[in-house]
Parts: C-alpha cells; structure tokens; sequence
C-alpha cells in the first residue's frame, strides 16, 4: 500500500503537479507527500537533483500529543471498523481517559484513516468527426425583466474540435432535445457518426441485463440523420467530461458578470460570446482555436438531410364553450361554430395550427412561449354581430341532433335571457357525453319545460356518464393524428430490432470507451475577461 501510495506521489510530482494538489487529490496530509519525495530523492543518491529548500519546504516539527498514547487504540478501531466516524471513536476513546478534544482527534482520524487509490485519469481523444458528446444543465437566473426563472442549458459538443453549440431552453423535455439536436447540427454544418448521452428518459427507456434500452422515438431521429446514439454507463460522469467540463466555462465565462433581461436576451449574449469568445479562445488541450479545428474536422463529419426531421407534436383539443382550444394553460381561438367539437392540434416550435376533420387548416396562431393563462383571438372566429345570421346557425346545428334538440332550443331561447350563449354551451355537452344519453337528456328536459343549461347538466350528470379519454378519439381522428404527424416515412418497431445495431463494438474500442476521461485542467482567465477562464 505504502509503495504504490510514494509511486503515485512521484509519478504526479515529476509530472509538475504541485504539492499542494497532489495532497488534495489523494486525500491525504502535504506532510505525506514531502516525506514521499524527500524519500524518493535520498533513495536515488541523486545530491544535484535534489530540490532546493525553496522548493520543498520542511515538515513542521510534531510536538507530543495527548493523542500520542492512544494511536494504537485509533488503528485498531479503523482497521476493523473502517467507515467508523470520528465521534464513535471520541466516545471509545473517553472510556480509556482521553481528555483532549474533538478537532485534535478528527485531525489525527484523518492521518490515519486508509484512503482508497483513485485510478489515474487517462485522457482519450477521437478522430475527427468520429464523436459528439450533449448534454443537459441547470440554472435559477434572475431576469431583469422577468424575475427570478429557471433556465436549461442544451449543450452538445464535438469531441474532436470542441466546438459547441449552446442553447438555453424553458424545458427539457422530448420535443425540446431534438429541437435543439437539429440547430446543433445546422450551427456546426454537420454531426458526427456517434453521440454519447447519459441516461436521460429521452434517449434511453430503461436499463435490461447491463445494456440500454433505447428510446424508440429517439432511435428514429436518430435513423434519419444517420449516426448512432451511445448511452454511458450509469454513475461514470468522466465518460462525458468533454461535454461536463465546459458548463464550469459557461459559468465562469458567459453567466458571470453579466444580467438577462430575459431568456430571449440570454440566448443573444450566448450565441455572441460563442462566435467571439469561445469559438476564438485557444483550448487548453488541443492547443487550437474551435473554429480553427472545426475547419479542419468539418469535412468528415456526417452532411446534414435535405429535410429536416419533423419535430411538430399533434394532439386532439376539444373546443371549449368560448370557442379556444387550450395548450398549456393558454388558450387559442377557432370558428365559434365549432364549440364541443374534438379537432387536430399540430404545434410546431413557433406556431400552433387547427385542423378540421378533412385535416383542412382553420386557424394559425403565434405560440406563447414561456408565459401561460394567455390568449390568442382571431376577431374572424367571433361569433358574428348579426344576431339573425347567429340563430340561423344555432338552429342548423341543433337541427343536425334532430327534432327534440330543435324543441329544446326553441324553448331555451324563449325562457332564457342569454339563450343563445347557453345553447352554444349545450352543444358542447355533446363531445363529452354519448349521443343516446344527450338526447335522452333533452327529451326529459323538453318534458318537464326545463329549457337551461343548468337543467340540462344535471340532468346528464344523474343519467349519463361521460366519455372516457381514450374514446374522445376515434378511429378516423386517430388516422388524422396519423397523418399530419408524418409517422408514414417511419414505421414503429420494436426496440428489440435496434439493439443489433448499437452494440456491434469490438472489444479494443469498448474498452477505450469504458476508461474515457476528460478532465483538463483549469486555465487563467484571459486578459480583460473579468468572466470566466478558458478550459476544456
């Protein structure tokens, strides 16, 4: 244990780590690493390469302690309890007659307690265009302009070059990884053959018998632009250090020193301080400006399709009875007459579109982003001030459930002061109840003369029961969800048929995979940049 402990002091110490680090990063006392040298050099005889006072400073002197007696007692205890804590030991330690402190007593604990080798970094490059790394992080930013949000940063990276591609997102969610995977792709003029993640839901569904089981979904992104996804073994962050280690740049660099106004504005600064600062910095490890390799790399990474990779969500809304279809927690207009109507929704990045049954478009709406409780009203879906043109229309869609719902109607506008807005509210009744039970309902309430809304309602809710989720889509609106989606080009298939293909790796490269490690070390910050230094 002693050997190998002055081996690894020696081989960092030749290496030009300083005392003080090798101390740190082996968990033990600065003394230990003198002592190590001091040996090594007394060992070779070498009197000329011995190091200067100056350069290796003297031990302090130990003066006797009271815990000098009960060291032994202290061994014993770690080497048969070895995650013992300090203040067990001060308790065992009372019983012999130790009258000294707490603090003394966790010092000389710390001495003595065995610390585990920690493996040698290995640093592993790739060839050009052979690996990208992404990855996701967290930050709570106070906006000016919007107050205190929280913010996800995408990030993916080319191994090779480490030019990146930056992003700052309202989520982290499926839609929005491939969104930003696709500006990655636009922003670097390419990708590379294979991308490593760790074990996000969006890549990988589960682990089974020590291998992935990939997303299928994300599986078919990644057929169409033709490279192969790789998912890191869990609780092994060094595999990803070329993409972890730039988020300690991003905060030192881009997010200090500097205020938001927004997330808007967030992303201006970022896609600024990418061309001009970390695009032009000179990277620690490969000694060259990200632009400058990514010139070089550009050329053997996988070229981007003609067409991008569909990214719009479709779902099914049913219009409420103002007239709007709601998608997170905002609210959209359509033509009133389709009040209680189930209609195709296609949301894309910026806009959100309505689909009538005939997948004909019937509205265009601007997306909200980043706000909710909004609305967006086109003044053509209103319903229109011509009273009589109005009626004619109630009755026409009255008229289409038959002759009671025709009765109801009359009834309700004679009875009722705003006939005309409940009866728009009836009509809405029918998506979420079963036709038979609707007009069930009205026949009773024509027979007891109970022409409103109110009367209507509970009577459904005595009688009927409402329609379950699943069968607010039927058979024919599920084929529209089929079509606008695009799902025609990619066919599902099992994640089984996949596998084949993700894990045909030879053995050499799955070990070099499986030891990868980037932790380059950290650099000064450059003149006149108060923000953050230049590393990895």
């Amino acid at each position: 244990m002693n050997e190998s402990v002055d081996n690894e002091i020696v081989h960092r110490w030749r290496g030009g780590q300083s005392m003080r680090s090798i101390a740190r990063e082996m968990n033990i006392s600065r003394w230990r690493v003198t002592r190590a040298i001091r040996e090594h050099h007394a060992a070779r005889d070498a009197a000329d390469a011995s190091p200067t006072n100056s350069e290796l400073p003297r031990p302090t002197s130990r003066y006797r302690s009271k815990l000098d007696e009960f060291e032994s007692k202290i061994t014993a205890l770690l080497d048969r309890y070895p995650n013992i804590t300090v203040t067990r030991i001060l308790e065992e330690l009372r019983k012999e007659g130790y009258a000294g402190g707490y603090t003394i007593l966790r010092e000389r604990v710390n001495t003595l307690r065995r610390q585990p080798n920690r493996p040698l970094v290995v640093r592993f490059e790739t060839a050009p265009g052979v690996q990208a790394q992404m990855d996701w992080s967290v930050y709570d930013i106070d906006f000016s302009g919007e107050g205190r949000r929280r913010v996800n940063l995408f990030s993916y990276v080319l191994s090779c070059s480490r030019r990146q591609y930056l992003c700052f997102t309202e989520r982290q969610d499926f839609d929005a990884t491939i969104r930003q995977h696709i500006q990655a792709f636009r922003h670097l003029s390419g990708l590379a053959a294979t991308c490593l993640y760790d074990n996000m839901k969006v890549v990988v569904t589960r682990w089974e018998d020590d291998e992935p089981i990939y997303n299928t979904r994300f599986l078919a992104f990644a057929t169409h632009y033709g490279y192969r996804p790789w998912a890191c073994r869990p609780r092994r962050p060094r595999t990803k250090g070329k993409v972890e280690r730039p988020f300690f740049y991003v905060e030192q660099s881009l997010l200090n020193g500097r205020t938001f106004r927004s997330l808007e504005h967030l992303n201006e600064v970022t896609r600024w301080w990418l061309a001009n600062v970390a695009d032009v910095r000179t990277h620690r490890t490969t000694k060259k400006r990200p632009v400058d390799a990514h010139a070089d790399e550009q050329p053997h990474l996988l070229p981007l399709p003609t067409h991008d990779y569909d990214t719009a969500r479709v779902v099914y809304r049913v219009v409420d009875t103002e007239g709007y279809v709601v998608y997170e927690y905002n609210q959209y207009s359509v033509p009133w007459q389709l009040v209680g109507a189930v209609l195709p929704v296609r949301i894309t990045e910026t806009e959100l579109i309505v689909y009538d049954r005939r997948i004909r478009p019937l509205a265009r709406h601007l997306l909200w982003q980043g706000e909710t409780g909004q609305k967006r009203t086109d003044p053509k879906h209103r319903p229109p001030k011509n009273h009589t043109r109005q009626l004619e229309q109630l009755r026409q869609s009255f008229g289409q459930l038959g002759e009671v719902a025709t009765r109801f109607l009359e009834g309700l506008l004679k009875k009722q002061r705003y006939g005309r807005h409940q009866a728009a509210r009836v009509l809405a009744l029918v998506s979420a109840y079963h036709r038979p039970d609707v007009l069930a309902a009205l026949e009773r309430a024509v027979g007891y003369h109970a022409y409103s809304l109110s009367s209507l309602q509970r009577i459904l809710e005595l009688q009927a029961t409402p329609k379950p989720a699943w069968q607010l889509i039927n058979a024919q609106q599920q084929e529209t969800l089929r079509k606008l989606s695009g799902s025609d080009s990619i066919e599902a298939r099992p994640s089984a048929d996949y596998q084949h293909l993700l894990f045909e790796q030879n053995d050499s490269n799955d070990a070099t995979e499986d030891h990868e490690a980037d932790t380059p070390p950290t650099a000064s910050p450059a003149p006149g940049d108060t923000e953050h230094p230049a590393t990895g």
